[in-house]
């Protein structure tokens, strides 16, 4: 495979150079700044992401003040107890959109979240302190103890609120094809393995992020 620097400068010569190609990717937040950030807007977020996937995300978006009403500012305390009277008056809330096991997932991530507090402190405090040489475990851990938080809508909710991510789009499994480093889009465990030993000699040959990793591969490929 291709050391980073060759990827950026590959990147960079589609992109109108490497100052304009760095600029168009998102930088994540500091540890101390996904500390800060309180546990229910993990679960905020974590219920948009699962509520967007196969879905048109536009409507979800313009919906969102309403789900936030809804749910009252997604209190994990309050939805890990969501009761089935509490999803009878969802299911009648025109604010949303009333999808019973979309809206039964907010429970689930609700103690998912508690649980994360628990052990960590925070929600926020287990995201900041995940080492990115085993990002794709986080996805593991997310899979098998969140919601409906698989593929995508893991990466996708973690890259929303600031985590070092990549997200496994197909311009950046694409790439990973072309670099001969997994032969199809990874979802063993055997491949998203091989994909983390490549992201972590990347990380190791220069001072990159995950989400720069990611946005460059995707940059790298036509289309």
């Amino acid at each position: 495979m291709k050391p980073i620097d060759e990827l950026i400068d590959m990147a960079a010569a589609r992109k109108g150079g490497r100052e304009a190609m760095l600029a168009l990717i998102e930088k994540p937040k500091s540890k101390a700044a996904l500390k800060k950030i309180p546990d229910d807007r993990w679960l905020s977020d974590m219920s948009r992401r699962v509520f967007q996937a196969g879905f048109n995300w536009s409507v979800v978006d313009k919906k969102w003040d309403g789900f936030e009403d809804a749910f009252d500012g997604f209190s994990p305390a309050r939805w890990a107890h969501m009761s089935d009277d509490d999803l009878d008056t969802l299911l009648k809330d025109a604010r949303i959109v009333r999808h019973a096991t979309k809206i039964q997932s907010v429970r689930d991530n609700a103690k998912f979240v508690l649980d994360l507090s628990k052990e960590h402190g925070s929600a926020g405090a287990f995201f900041a302190d995940h080492p990115k040489t085993a990002y794709v475990d986080l996805l593991t851990v997310m899979k098998k103890n969140g919601a409906r938080l698989g593929g995508a809508t893991a990466q996708y909710f973690l890259r929303g609120m600031g985590v070092d991510s990549v997200i496994f789009t197909d311009h950046v499994v694409k790439a990973l094809i072309r670099e001969k480093i997994v032969d199809k889009a990874p979802s063993s465990q055997r491949d998203l393995a091989k994909c983390q030993d490549a992201f972590n000699i990347w990380l190791g040959q220069s001072k990159v992020t995950l989400n720069q990793i990611s946005r460059v591969l995707a940059f790298t490929v036509d289309g």
